[in-house]
């Protein structure tokens, strides 16, 4: 199969718009790991249905077993701050485990320019 080449000044297709990322990090510090896993695939799922929500994957580098990253994938920043201030945000996170306490230092945020996948 044949790749095509477009030349350079053709036009922005403009279902290709940059997105915006959500990076959340922690680390567990009292053997809870699993259950936060479990709670990520119990969750309600309410994130799903906000205006502009993508997607979101959870993953755990494999070096650093007790390491959670959460990545959420929005249309827009805006967006993403709706949601972060929203009553669903906080509600949310009522399926954290109970006694679950995390390094400390460990929680970091960033954000990021989700230019093309």
């Amino acid at each position: 199969m044949e790749q095509q080449i477009l030349p350079m000044d053709e036009p922005a297709r403009s279902d290709l718009r940059p997105g915006f990322v959500a990076l959340s990090r922690f680390t567990v510090a009292n053997g809870m790991t699993d259950r936060v896993k479990q709670a990520f695939f119990d969750r309600p799922h309410l994130v799903d249905s906000a205006p502009g929500f993508l997607r979101m994957d959870v993953m755990t580098p494999l070096d650093s077993p007790d390491e959670i990253w959460l990545m959420t994938f929005w249309s827009d920043e805006e967006s993403f701050k709706v949601w972060h201030h929203s009553h669903l945000y906080r509600e949310s996170h009522a399926g954290i485990p109970k006694g679950l306490k995390l390094v400390p230092g460990s929680t970091h945020i960033r954000y990021f320019e989700h230019v093309c996948s």
